[in-house]
């Protein structure tokens, strides 16, 4: 979605395990080592454990490109199993043919890799078994996972064994009950959060390999990254990706600290204070006890002296000099309340029901409240709801009135109707209340989520393609050449041809629609916009009658 916006050739923050993406911190790098040397060298456990999110199973994937070509590699995934069932799961990885009868007998699925094991060696293979989330696992498991390394010959182990997890795995191996595993471990490492250097590079890094060429996040965006992810890879790409589909929406091609606050809102589901706002909390409450103390001090009862000597520090006026009158305090502005702080106080009018029956109003539809599937109201009425993500340029192009998600100033998400785009200022319909506000200050609680309704030509909404034919391919020639300026044809065809291929590849064009000649979705909404069809809302300019 906003990849073209910045550049990019793909999303650089998704928290898929890609190894194309792995930043090899100091600490990577060593853990990294550590698993390679687990493969390579003969020995009982590798233990890496680390935090949530720290990057522990992308290290795996990038370990698993890397391996030597004479190894055979058993990856479980998922160690909450029983005894037997862990067996089974490393044959079925090492493609260890498993007899009817030995299925469910944990000394038959040893003996049958026992055997794997010994006829991989003869061959000058190295078996290596890797658990994921093995702090799941359990004592039985565990210990069947030990006896497994009691497989060896008088030189070495048959397999090597390399368990990864999260901090408990090391409360787990501490039991005394596995107190005999614990001491075949050779090799323990712990993988911690990144430092702010090296936050900083991580998301360069992820840029780069996406396809940046410039810098998009602000010195003060990194820094806010780090401050409010605390160095965890998983949380950065989460708030980096929130902030960039944000500066999308508003289309802006820089990433403040500003938005990277807004995004970690949306993300911890409550508000996220800039850096300076503890400072001033503090000095809020150092004044705070500076005045309580004055308060005290001049308080009744205190000596009489403390008084006099307080009013005579102020001289009195000279006879011959009128007492000057203390100057009248300015008028104050009248506030405005912020949207954010408005949608708070008003949750009641910013519901869901409350949009849905405001936006099907503007329709001349009817609506019945406490429908869990709205949606259904509106197709029974010939209508279709269309929730996408995009950016105010996006709904300008559709011209549809559209419900906006919001989240106010406590972090919780509210619905509000956008009924008028004028300039710089969006309508908005709150509950029964029409209110306006800066598009600028709309965009600060608005990260891009909206629905729409849309009346489809011939009543079906599906995506329009080369070789197709009805009354909507009909409606969509008909639309593109009147656009055009080309002259009206006696019979419109109904067949989607590639003369009408080409038409859509040039409206998609002219209106910066990905092109690729198909008339989806959103190509016949902004086709239907740009045509005009009467007795459809648009975001029209005219002023609302305002409630607020």
């Amino acid at each position: 979605m906003y990849t073209g916006f910045f550049g990019l050739t793909e999303k650089p923050f998704a928290i898929t395990p890609d190894p194309r993406y792995l930043y090899l911190s100091e600490r990577h790098a060593e853990a990294l080592a550590h698993l390679a040397y687990g493969v390579t060298e003969a020995g009982g456990f590798i233990q890496l454990t680390g935090e949530v999110g720290t990057g522990k199973t992308t290290v795996l994937r990038s370990l698993l490109q890397q391996l030597p070509p004479n190894c055979d590699i058993a990856l479980v995934l998922n160690p909450r199993v029983t005894s037997a069932e862990f067996l089974q799961g490393i044959c079925d990885e090492l493609h260890v043919a498993v007899p009817a009868a030995a299925a469910g007998s944990v000394r038959l699925l040893v003996d049958l890799l026992t055997h794997y094991l010994l006829d991989a060696h003869g061959r000058d293979r190295r078996v290596v078994l890797l658990v994921d989330e093995a702090q799941n696992l359990s004592v039985d498991v565990l210990e069947q996972v030990r006896l497994l390394t009691n497989l060896e010959t008088a030189t070495r182990k048959l397999l090597q064994i390399i368990l990864i997890g999260q901090p408990e795995l090391r409360s787990v191996l501490a039991r005394p009950e596995l107190r005999q595993l614990a001491q075949r471990i050779t090799g323990r490492y712990h993988l911690e959060a990144l430092t702010r250097r090296e936050t900083i590079a991580y998301v360069r890094h992820r840029l780069r390999v996406a396809g940046a060429t410039r810098e998009i996040f602000t010195p003060g965006a990194l820094r806010e990254i780090h401050r409010l992810a605390g160095g965890v890879p998983r949380i950065i790409n989460v708030i980096a990706d929130r902030a960039l589909l944000g500066a999308y929406t508003r289309e802006e091609h820089r990433v403040a600290g500003e938005l990277i606050r807004r995004a970690a809102s949306e993300v911890y589901g409550r508000p996220v204070l800039p850096p300076w706002a503890r400072w001033l909390a503090l000095a809020g409450a150092a004044a705070g006890a500076a005045l309580l103390a004055l308060a005290f001090w001049h308080a009744p009862g205190q000596p009489e002296e403390t008084t006099a000597t307080a009013t005579a520090a102020v001289p009195a006026p000279a006879a011959s000099e009128p007492a000057a009158e203390p100057p009248a305090p300015p008028e104050p502005a009248p506030a405005r309340e912020e949207l954010g702080a408005r949608l708070a106080l008003e949750a009641a009018s910013a519901t869901t029901d409350a949009a849905f029956a405001a936006l099907f109003g503007l329709w001349g539809a009817s609506y019945s409240g406490g429908d869990p599937q709205p949606c259904s109201q509106a197709m029974a009425q010939g209508l279709s709801c269309v929730a996408q993500q995009g950016s105010f340029a996006e709904l300008k192009l559709i011209n549809r009135p559209a419900i906006l998600a919001l989240v106010d100033t406590t972090g919780a998400e509210r619905q509000v109707v956008l009924a008028g785009l004028d300039g710089d200022v969006a309508r908005l319909l709150l509950g029964d209340q029409a209110i306006e506000v800066p598009v600028a200050e709309l965009a600060d609680y608005w990260f891009g989520e909206y629905l729409v309704l849309w009346r489809p030509q011939g009543g079906v909404l599906r995506p329009l393609r080369t070789g197709m034919r009805g009354e909507d391919v009909r409606w969509l020639r008909h639309g593109l050449e009147q656009l055009g300026g080309l002259p009206a044809a006696a019979a419109v065809p109904e067949l989607f041809d590639t003369e009408l291929e080409r038409l859509v590849e040039d409206f998609q064009r002219s209106r910066r629609l990905a092109v690729d000649g198909v008339a989806g979705m959103q190509t016949q909404m902004v086709l239907d916009s740009a045509v005009g069809t009467p007795g459809t809302p648009t975001l029209r300019t005219a002023p609302l009658e305002s409630g607020a």
